[in-house]
């Protein structure tokens, strides 16, 4: 039949009865399959019109998509601060999605068989298939129409499903967190499953949900860690994390991407898995590393915490930011002057032993602690503070340390012998541990040794345990020597007896001191008069620099203590005592018209009432002069008497003995013991004891010079502690003896 005999109008009706799409309508009309005139599409391909055809129908399915099914679709997302809500919408949406698919799916039947017939085999959209060019129409015109917020409501669809996986959000009553019925009743999870299972079929699953869902569950397994890990640091979570990210996440994600797992390889999923959790070992690793200073803090409760961050560590790539984040908390919280020194110790042992198990290695304990060990050589008290620590009683951490005997090391920059044992085993630093330093240097994880490391040196400690010790053996007459000689024997162990000599002969002087005053008490013909004398005997050269105030006691007790030496000289044959008369301890009981009082108090107080006795009014100056002591200091000495209403003062710079209170009430004290309210140092100040040890080598080098002329500083420092530098004290640095040597030229 020739194509001038066609009736192309009746042909244009068969056509469009065959493709009712065709008609122009705005709806898709309903299609029947089977309604199909074989004869329309056997007179297509007579006409040789199989491709305009198609071609035609599938721009009125985009169409028909672009203009009318995507628009509505998008207008099922509304803007809803209702979760459940939303869970509705998306499902509507989806529902009316899939319905114009199938109906447009119907069309696309008909092209597949006018194509089989008409054997035209021409990809559309690099697609064979038709349907899976349907799907991939679908998908265009669907993304390139997004809203702004089409996430939002996507989001609130899958967080709500997911709660409901979840037993953790589960209501209470046993209602559907959605629809609020029963769970027997409740279809919510049959429409969620409905709602994936006509994704997957359309090919719009990853494509529309893909991101949305990928952020919903990373913020989700942030939001569980941070709600079961807050200030909760005495239990381990990792192991209840992996489970609940196996049991409630991953396997809701199965029941999503299940009409999938036949398009979708397994490796795939499977990779989908390893991210997952990685993202959660990365998410708990950061969270526990900004807790990380309060876990510190918190030791040793807190240790199942750190074993967790231990096991997480290797496995993110998280050291670095550890130690920043860890540097800065301590910078902000911890090192600055409104933390005590002894609150910083206690965080610093914290840390070293919270450090130990996050890494044996000790690279990060050295890269952590260095800002600690910087501040703490920066306070003048630090020193004292570790001391103190060590010989103090009750539960202590340094103290704990002490006992357990470990000699100090000194860490002094030194390579280790490349012949050690362990060479086979060595293995260098690894390269995210943030330190500067070789690994060839040895690390000590033993507390002491390392504070002893913040400054470079054991006799600085041993000096200040000799001033502690000597405070402490000066404050009571009856002090407890057996408990002294414990700490000292530990110290011993610790930092080696010859530095620690002179703290023995101290404790033997002790002992020795109680024997002479039983020996002159008992058995030379040494009187007692009124003021019974117990002296506490040292040996100058051993003892720390005494502080030198000026004091001259009241005559009786002059008396009494020529009277005493006379006795020990005789004991001892050629030797003799030199008083320190502003040291030691006076029991006094005070007998006054009204009232009697039973104090220990300082010489100087001592002699401040025997003079009262002797006149009971005195100005200010003439006591200063009688007793040698500057007014200023007298005044503050006076104040303690004026504390208990004994000394008054009548008028400016007068004061008298007061015998009866101005009150009518009785106000006896018995045995009733007062600590002298000065609880100074008998010691002098470092700061003096360095005075004074530098005066020592003036005279040093006040021969060199003599003798050679004139010696360049190098030098003279290197005499120095070839011949000046002895016994139990630090060495004069080049600095230090330059600034020393500029005062004397001034």
């Amino acid at each position: 039949m020739d194509n001038n005999d066609f009736d192309y109008k009746s042909v244009w009706i068969t056509i469009k009865q065959t493709f009712p799409i065709l008609e122009g309508s705005s709806t898709i009309p309903e299609d029947d399959f089977e309604a199909v005139p074989y004869e329309a599409i056997n007179l297509i391909k007579m006409l040789n019109l199989t491709e305009q055809i198609q071609g035609l129908v599938i721009n009125k399915i985009e169409e028909r998509l672009r203009k009318d099914v995507v628009p509505e679709f998008w207008s099922y997302f509304k803007r809803t601060d209702n979760q459940n809500a939303g869970f509705q919408q998306f499902y509507h949406a989806v529902k009316y999605l899939f319905y114009n698919f199938l109906k447009l799916d119907l069309i696309v039947n008909k092209l597949i068989l006018l194509r089989e017939t008409n054997d035209y085999k021409k990809p559309v959209y690099n697609q064979t298939c038709l349907h899976e060019a349907l799907k991939l129409i679908v998908k265009a015109v669907l993304l390139s129409q997004l809203p702004i917020n089409y996430q939002r409501m996507i989001s609130n669809f899958y967080e709500t499903a997911l709660k409901m996986q979840d037993p953790e959000e589960e209501n209470p009553n046993g209602q559907c967190i959605i629809c609020l019925q029963e769970q027997y009743i409740c279809s919510c999870i049959n429409m969620f499953q409905e709602t994936n299972k006509k994704l997957s079929k359309m090919a719009l699953l990853e494509p529309l949900v893909g991101q949305t869902l990928t952020n919903l569950i990373y913020n989700y397994i942030q939001s569980h860690i941070q709600k079961i890990c807050k200030d909760s640091f005495d239990t381990s979570h990792l192991e209840a994390l992996e489970k609940w990210l196996q049991s409630v996440v991953i396997s809701w994600l199965k029941t999503i991407y299940f009409n999938d797992m036949m398009s979708t390889s397994e490796f795939f999923f499977n990779e989908f898995d390893k991210k997952l959790k990685n993202y959660l070992y990365n998410t708990y690793t950061k969270i526990r590393i900004d807790q990380l200073f309060n876990i510190i803090i918190e030791y040793p409760d807190s240790v199942p915490a750190l074993e967790d961050l231990k096991l997480c560590l290797p496995k993110t790539d998280l050291k670095l930011h550890l130690t920043k984040t860890l540097q800065k908390a301590m910078e902000t919280r911890l090192l600055h002057p409104g933390v005590s020194t002894s609150d910083v110790l206690t965080a610093y042992v914290a840390a070293i032993r919270s450090l130990r198990i996050l890494d044996p290695s000790g690279l990060l304990l050295e890269t952590n602690t260095q800002p600690i060990h910087q501040y703490l050589r920066s306070r003048e008290d630090t020193i004292r503070c570790v001391v103190s620590s060590l010989t103090e009683e009750g539960p202590n951490d340094l103290a704990e340390e002490l006992v357990r005997g470990e000699a100090v090391q000194v860490d002094e920059n030194t390579l280790v012998d490349e012949g050690m044992e362990d060479w086979e085993t060595w293995t260098p630093d690894p390269v995210d541990g943030g330190s500067s330093k070789s690994s060839g240097l040895p690390r000590t994880s033993d507390i002491i040794s390392m504070l002893v490391n913040v400054y470079g040196s054991k006799e600085l400690f041993v000096n200040e345990y000799r001033t502690l010790l000597a405070d402490r053996l000066l404050s009571q007459y009856s002090c407890d020597t057996e408990k002294e000689i414990r700490y000292l024997e530990l110290l011993k162990l610790r930092f080696g007896d010859s530095q620690l000599h002179y703290c023995e002969v101290m404790l033997k002087d002790i002992a020795d001191s109680k024997r002479i005053n039983q020996h002159i008490k008992q058995e030379l013909n040494h009187s007692e008069d009124d003021i019974p004398m117990s002296a506490m005997i040292v040996s100058a050269q051993f003892w720390p620099p005494f502080k030198d105030e000026k004091l001259e006691l009241h005559r009786k007790l002059v008396k009494q203590m020529e009277n005493y030496t006379s006795a020990f000289e005789t004991l001892k044959g050629s030797r003799t005592l030199c008083w320190k008369n502003h040291l030691g301890i006076v029991d006094l009981e005070i007998e006054l018209a009204d009232r009697t009082l039973n104090l220990s108090v300082s010489p100087v107080h001592a002699t401040i009432l025997m003079h009262f006795q002797d006149h009971k009014t005195w100005s200010l100056e003439a006591l200063s002069k009688v007793m040698h002591v500057p007014s200023t200091v007298l005044r503050r000495k006076l104040s303690f008497w004026q504390s208990h209403g004994i000394i008054i003062e009548s008028e400016p710079d007068v004061f008298y003995l007061q015998e009866e209170q101005e009150s009518n009430e009785n106000n006896l004290q018995d045995d009733v013991i007062v600590e002298d309210y000065e609880s100074e140092s008998a010691m002098a100040s470092a700061q003096d004891q360095r005075e004074e040890e530098l005066q020592t080598f003036w005279s040093y080098i006040l021969g060199m010079l003599m003798n050679l002329d004139t010696l360049p500083l190098e030098r003279i420092h290197q005499m120095l502690k070839m011949f000046a530098f002895q016994g139990p004290t630090i060495e004069c640095n080049l600095q230090e003896l330059k600034v020393f040597l500029d005062r004397k030229i001034t």
